[in-house]
């Protein structure tokens, strides 16, 4: 059953034929894009990136803070486990990532930094860096990035926040943008 109103050229996909097409299982660690909200200040925007990591295939490393399970559990409304990877060193994690071949695209305002529009997709094993949504990437860790990625904004604000950033640079990596 599809909705439409009289006269439209659009129709709206049912929830039952979206179900027929997609994953009917949660995916394993796949190993190929995770995104590593690394500080992160609000637990809420955690669960929504972990939305997103279901929707392209991707993993998150996230810090062993004693809230963020929480965090994660809240905010994952698929009611199906995650692929979550825990981290107690975010600039070791970073580091042993690169030393195994790993790319280290960091989200962060640089003079170096490529616009969002101009990030390939993710040919090798790409980690997407997100910083603290106040204070950024710490400067520890700005030099394990192989690369920075800048989203470029018009309106008065100098970031956007983690669930947000993490989701462009996810999609755009995924090759779905």
């Amino acid at each position: 059953m599809s909705r439409r109103s009289s006269g439209s050229a659009i129709r709206v996909r049912a929830p039952r034929e979206l179900r027929r097409q997609r994953r009917h299982r949660a995916h394993s660690c796949w190993d190929h894009l995770v995104v590593a909200p690394l500080w992160p200040l609000h637990g809420a925007n955690l669960g929504t990136l972990l939305r997103t990591c279901d929707a392209v295939g991707a993993c998150m490393a996230v810090p062993r803070f004693s809230w963020v399970p929480e965090a994660l559990e809240r905010g994952n409304t698929l009611r199906r486990p995650a692929c979550v990877h825990w981290v107690n060193d975010p600039p070791g994690w970073l580091e042993r990532q690169r030393e195994a071949g790993s790319r280290v695209v960091g989200v962060e305002l640089a003079d170096e930094a490529v616009r969002l529009a101009d990030l390939p997709a993710a040919r090798v094993r790409t980690v997407a860096v997100l910083g603290h949504e106040q204070t950024g990437i710490p400067a520890e860790a700005l030099d394990l990035l192989d690369l920075a990625v800048e989203i470029p904004m018009v309106g008065h604000g100098s970031s956007l926040n983690v669930a947000v950033a993490g989701s462009l640079v996810l999609y755009k990596l995924a090759g779905l943008l």
